[in-house]
């Protein structure tokens, strides 16, 4: 693929309820796709064990964080739970674009929504669909991962996030997933006005 070609500065978001598989398909189109790069978001919540500072997350305190509220250094934030916030810095977006890349994100739905207010036309938002609630219910039963409240939890969730589906440039329906990567790879190659070699 050629690396002289510019990328004007463009955003492509990918969003989703919890389970309906946006974290595959970003991390198959960074895999496939050289000129993309992924976009790590700022949190208060504690680093676990395994992660690493930039790579995963960038870890800051909570002060830290409403610091950066104050000076309006994120493109977009929430907090999630009391005291615990997450947001995309101008700053990681500003360094993938000096690179000559489009940024990447797996972002919830008010986050992606954040973001194509700022951005407009350079944002691309897609969001992923499960092919129905009780599919999506599946996924996340199949998971094992979840006590019955953080799994009633996530279930209510799911259902508020995909009212927000019409907001968004692209409905991406994740039902067979080779089919949906193949699918996603188009709508990149699409709104970057690329041939089918990614030139």
């Amino acid at each position: 693929m050629s690396r002289s070609r510019s990328y004007d500065q463009k955003l492509i978001a990918f969003t989703a309820p919890s389970g309906a598989g946006k974290t595959t398909i970003v991390r198959h189109l960074l895999e496939t796709f050289d000129f993309l790069d992924f976009s790590v978001s700022a949190t208060t919540r504690p680093r676990r064990s395994h992660e690493k500072e930039g790579v995963h997350y960038h870890f800051l305190s909570e002060d830290e964080f409403r610091e950066k509220i104050r000076e309006d250094a994120f493109a977009e934030f929430e907090e999630v739970y009391a005291g615990q916030l997450y947001g995309t810095l101008k700053s990681e977006i500003q360094r993938i674009w000096d690179n000559n890349k489009v940024v990447v994100f797996d972002i919830d739905v008010k986050g992606a929504s954040s973001l194509k207010t700022l951005y407009g036309e350079d944002c691309y938002t897609v969001f992923i669909k499960p092919p129905s609630l009780q599919t999506l219910i599946d996924r996340l039963k199949a998971r094992r991962t979840e006590t019955p409240e953080s799994f009633r939890k996530r279930v209510i969730r799911a259902r508020e996030e995909m009212a927000y589906e019409g907001r968004f440039d692209t409905v991406l329906v994740n039902d067979l997933l080779d089919v949906a990567l193949k699918e996603a790879e188009v709508l990149v190659k699409d709104f970057l006005d690329l041939d089918v070699n990614g030139n």
